[in-house]
């Protein structure tokens, strides 16, 4: 079974390598055609080894096509898988420090809050071009398959302005399902569940054990549970006054939601720091330094160690293998994915990108209906979804007005800074940013005019939260070399 299978964004660090053996591991598979792209010349050359060095070692005759020419990737590929981080870890750390001046202290900060809204602006134009090189070279009705976050702006733009059918994907649902199944102390396989709303704010609408429904049991549940209850503290405070359990760990959710994060003596008291997960101040951006850091100074080493294994029990929980398997051998598969509402969730706008039950076999992407979630659910997912329209226009068009208004009608923002202290802070990060932001060149030009006014908002430039770590040295990240790798091989997206 042939078909062709592009990777842009192939220089991430971990997310490429672990795709590929999913989808190798697939005997069906075994002579599709494989090409990477990137624009980091120098991680697409060394992910590129790797992977080849996995192929050879399992006895395939697949030759990767690696190439910085997009075009030249994506040429007759049926099948297209976006990783992308526009602006690197560079723009990265803009997304955290400046709004972190004003008081917005992020743990993530890369689907909603200030960082996320303005890592969709870099995004969004990136994602149109890719569109419109998938309508040019690529296959006809080409599928593409989107990873990079802010999963729901960048899926939203690429069906509504992108003309490619494109599914977002995301392995939050997975990973709570487990934690569902192990305070419920039963298998995961037990446990069946119906999760519906938006990518990183979706809920268990329905969660049943053998049949039995035990949705109203997860509070008191989690709340006994020895290591969640310290470390979920945010999740299960919105169990308890929503009902539901959410997707995403305790740092992403706490600064989606106005309540967690808008006080720094509170914030404390809501997260944990046994891991950058559970609400460390910019934590994903420290781990992800760490990650580049070590992955550059080590990578020999791992040249070094054993290939991956293209075996059906090393696969992945994440959805893209499956549903390339479901679409070119008919296997039934049934996952969670990001596509436009058009009415699945009934009290959710159809133009927004919801994230929903759903079934895949050779026949496509077949969303069933859910109906209407809780009142409360949705009342928590449709503001979110005003902050992902206003940001979605404002980078298709480079509307700096819709912008600023994305800004204050985001839950953390709009809860920790006022109006003028808004308009300043995206002034100023639209400024930080202008290298990836090429729709906003008359916006840049009039911030940077307006920053140099002597009327600026005070800001605290030593804020550093209410709990950042430091960024561990390749010194120190030696003495604990297995930990190292393993944060490496997981930091997603280049």
């Amino acid at each position: 079974m042939s078909c062709k299978v592009a990777f842009i964004g192939a220089g991430s660090i971990g997310f490429t390598r672990s795709l590929l053996r999913d989808i190798l591991s697939v005997r069906h598979f075994n002579d599709i055609d494989i090409s990477f792209t990137d624009i980091d010349s120098g991680h697409l050359e060394k992910v590129t080894k790797l992977c080849q060095r996995d192929i050879d070692n399992n006895g395939l005759t697949i030759s990767i096509q690696s190439t910085t020419n997009r075009r030249e990737a994506l040429k007759d590929a049926a099948y297209v898988i976006v990783m992308v981080r526009v602006g690197g870890l560079e723009a990265f750390q803009t997304d955290i420090d400046i709004p972190l001046k004003y008081g917005v202290d992020q743990c993530v900060g890369d689907t909603l809050s200030a960082g996320g809204i303005m890592y969709g602006q870099r995004g969004i134009p990136a994602m149109l071009d890719f569109c419109r090189d998938i309508r040019e070279v690529a296959a006809p009705d080409c599928l593409m398959l989107n990873y990079a976050n802010p999963m729901a702006m960048l899926t939203w733009a690429a069906n509504h302005y992108g003309g490619v059918r494109t599914i977002g994907l995301c392995h939050g649902v997975q990973h709570g399902h487990q934690q569902i199944a192990d305070v419920l102390h039963a298998a995961k396989e037990e446990i069946d569940i119906i999760c519906a709303g938006i990518n990183h704010q979706t809920w268990y609408i329905q969660v049943k054990h053998n049949g039995k429904d035990r949705t109203g049991d997860l509070l008191e549940a989690f709340e006994n549970h020895p290591e969640y209850k310290n470390t979920e503290k945010v999740r299960i405070d919105m169990l308890r006054r929503f009902g539901y359990f959410s997707t995403e760990s305790n740092g992403h959710l706490s600064e989606y939601v106005p309540w967690y994060r808008k006080r720094p003596a509170e914030i404390k008291e809501w997260i944990d720091d046994s891991s950058w997960i559970h609400g460390e101040t910019g934590g994903y951006l420290r781990v992800c330094i760490e990650g580049r850091n070590w992955f550059e100074t080590d990578y020999p080493n791992w040249l070094n160690e054993p290939a991956f294994q293209y075996e059906e029990q090393e696969r992945s929980e994440e959805h893209a293998s499956y549903i390339l398997e479901a679409l070119e051998t008919g296997q039934v598969y049934r996952g969670h994915f990001n596509v436009v509402n058009n009415g699945v969730i009934a009290n959710l706008p159809d133009d927004a990108v919801i994230e929903a039950p759903g079934w895949v076999d050779r026949h496509g992407v077949n969303m069933p209906l859910v109906g209407n979630l809780p009142l409360g659910c949705a009342a928590v997912c449709n503001q979110s979804i005003s902050v992902q329209r206003l940001a979605v226009e404002a980078a298709v068009h480079g509307d700096d007005m819709l912008l600023k208004q994305a800004m204050m009608m985001d839950p953390l923002t709009g809860a920790v800074c006022s109006p003028p202290e808004i308009w300043q802070m995206t002034e100023e990060m639209l400024a930080a940013q202008e290298a990836w932001l090429p729709q906003y060149e008359e916006a840049v030009k009039n911030a940077r005019k307006s920053l140099q006014s002597s009327e600026m908002l005070p800001t605290n430039e030593c804020n550093r939260g209410a709990a950042r770590a430091n960024v561990k040295t390749v010194e120190e990240m030696k003495h604990q070399p297995g930990a190292a790798a393993k944060n490496a091989s997981k930091a997603d997206k280049s």
